[in-house]
């Protein structure tokens, strides 16, 4: 993915929008992936609860806002 905002990002956004952690995985971050999917989908299990529940949704409009603003960073080694 290129740049905050660019057509990517939107893309991952929305995806995590109906899958949480897929955005993510769009990008190639399977580590942040696992861990938003584990943690929204723990917490919506346990929905009765009350509290993991938010937790959970909580953690769904991080994976979506964390999807939109990702900046992949480039390391240049000069030879």
């Amino acid at each position: 993915m290129a740049e905050q905002g660019s057509a990517g990002n939107v893309i991952a956004a929305i995806c995590n929008v109906f899958f949480p952690g897929l955005g993510q995985l769009v990008q190639g971050r399977i580590g942040a992936a696992l861990v938003f999917a584990i943690v929204v989908f723990g917490g919506y299990a346990l929905w009765f609860l009350v509290v993991p529940a938010i937790i959970g949704g909580i953690f769904h409009l991080w994976a979506i806002i964390d999807a939109a603003k990702f900046k992949k960073v480039v390391i240049y080694r000069e030879y």
